[in-house]
């Protein structure tokens, strides 16, 4: 997008002086935690049900769960807390097997398949930047954008589930140390949109992308046995417990609506005043 372009789609959103009706929500602390656990439920609950039933259903039956789930995100006109974040949990569930399917059904190595996916986000994200002219969740408010972005988040997931794998498995970390590893490499975007100035929409993806990793790690070292390197607690009751701590926390944000990204067309006119989107 052009300076002048920037200029006068802030001096828009500015003179508009209404709320946006924007379908995601704001970044809070409660965010990061749901979004944490919606990766590890996703890889939790893709493991489980692949187990407990024929896989070929299992698949089947995640990709339908994913479209009800973002029928029902689309069908409504400005960001919900319960429906934004069942796509999210829908998303990681068939975001995980499609990973999956990659590598066992396919046999695709692992460093394939997650180089594959880096591709496909890197396309996507290409794609988003040249048509809407940013990526920033400030200014999704309208259908494609809304499209743009759960693409983003599906190959994010994809990508995560794969990337998570390879440190597990083909360079023999195991879990919790591949899970160490990541939450490290979470700091970065956070150091440097705290202290060193760095693009505020960058460092948001490059933390978004960084979670699936990190919570697929985590659930795979508490439900896998501890023959493969977990503490053997069982996909069954991990997901159980982390569908608990998700009611819990999205609740809190239906509730309270600290997420709700008030005057949210303000915020984004200030980045694009200062060349940040």
């Amino acid at each position: 997008m052009t300076s002048t372009a920037r200029h006068a789609r802030s001096g828009a959103v500015l003179a508009s002086g209404r709320q946006s009706a924007l379908r995601v929500p704001g970044i809070v602390a409660a965010f990061w935690i749901a979004k944490g656990l919606s990766t590890a439920l996703g890889e939790g609950a893709s493991d489980y049900l692949v187990q407990a039933m024929v896989p070929q259903i299992a698949v089947v039956l995640g990709f339908v769960a994913f479209l009800v789930a973002l029928a029902l995100q689309f069908h409504m006109r400005r960001y919900w807390a319960w429906t934004y974040w069942f796509a999210v949990a829908m998303v990681g569930v068939f975001g995980t097997m499609a990973a999956d399917v990659m590598h066992v059904a396919i046999g695709v190595p692992y460093t394939a398949s997650s180089a594959l996916y880096a591709v496909l986000l890197l396309a996507v994200f290409w794609l988003w930047r040249r048509t809407e002219g940013t990526l920033s969740i400030h200014s999704i408010d309208t259908p494609r954008r809304e499209a743009f972005y759960w693409a983003t988040v599906v190959a994010t997931f994809a990508m995560g589930t794969a990337l998570g794998d390879l440190t597990a498995f083909t360079l023999h970390w195991g879990y919790f140390t591949s899970a160490a590893v990541f939450a490290g490499l979470i700091l970065i975007p956070a150091v440097g949109y705290r202290w060193l100035s760095w693009n505020p929409v960058f460092c948001f993806w490059a933390a978004y992308v960084i979670t699936r990793p990190l919570g697929a790690s985590v659930a795979d070292g508490l439900g896998k046995p501890r023959s493969s390197g977990g503490l053997g607690l069982g996909d069954g009751p991990v997901v159980l417990a982390l569908s608990a701590l998700i009611v819990l926390v999205v609740a809190y944000l239906a509730v309270t609506k600290v997420d709700l990204q008030r005057g949210a067309g303000s915020d984004e006119a200030q980045e694009l005043l200062a060349g940040r989107i």
